[in-house]
């Protein structure tokens, strides 16, 4: 498959002007295939969230480069790279970080109106996408009425409404039992990958990377 990102040489460093620095990714390098999964495992404290996040342009790095869908981000302009997350990356977080006062419906339907989607388009993706895994009948349901896979499917969802390129995992399955953490796992791929997304999902379970294409492992901000 063509290659959709290609990381080169990332560099992140936190506290650069104390006395004792954290360097959260040394010299990271990969790349992702569309319709491609890969799993990046390793300890708390490795920098996992920090190379998925700059990876996302939730960051920017001290150095080295990320070509994304052909678009260098280096070089794009901050509203060039707000407009990719909101319309080819999607974020799956481990806590699914649903609104409480918003019901499930709203909750999808959030990023297809920040996008500039009507509100009928909106809704009418977010039922769609719901009912693909299996709480279309949840939507007008506010997210304390749903059980922790439920809520994680609901933000799983929600990062994917959009049919981004790229979908950005971190932690997805954490706070789930091992049944509900296989079956988010599996949809995460079908519904991503059937549109060609590549998926990188940083996770501390090992076993997740079974049913990636590929793993890769960070300890200390270096990638093995």
């Amino acid at each position: 498959m063509p290659e959709l990102l290609r990381a080169a040489g990332l560099r992140k460093t936190f506290g650069a002007w104390s006395t004792s620095p954290v360097y959260a990714v040394r010299e990271a390098s990969l790349s992702l295939s569309q319709a491609e999964v890969v799993v990046i495992t390793g300890p708390s404290g490795s920098g996992k969230t920090t190379l998925l996040s700059l990876l996302g342009t939730l960051l920017t790095p001290d150095g080295g480069t990320i070509v994304f869908d052909g678009i260098d981000l280096g070089r794009a302009s901050q509203d060039e790279r707000r407009a990719l997350r909101l319309r080819r990356i999607g974020f799956v977080f481990q806590r699914g970080l649903l609104l409480g006062h918003l019901t499930v419906r709203q909750n999808v339907a959030l990023v297809p109106r920040a996008a500039g989607r009507s509100r009928h388009e909106a809704q009418a993706l977010a039922n769609e996408l719901l009912g693909r895994v299996g709480l279309g009948a949840r939507g007008d349901e506010y997210p304390q009425a749903l059980s922790a896979g439920e809520a994680q499917r609901v933000a799983l969802v929600r990062a994917l409404v959009m049919r981004p390129r790229l979908v950005l995992a971190d932690e997805p399955t954490a706070h789930l039992d091992r049944a509900s953490g296989l079956g988010v796992m599996a949809e995460l791929r079908t519904l991503a990958t059937e549109g060609g997304a590549g998926v990188l999902v940083v996770t501390h379970d090992p076993q997740l990377a079974a049913g990636a294409d590929r793993a890769l492992r960070l300890e200390d901000g270096v990638l093995l």
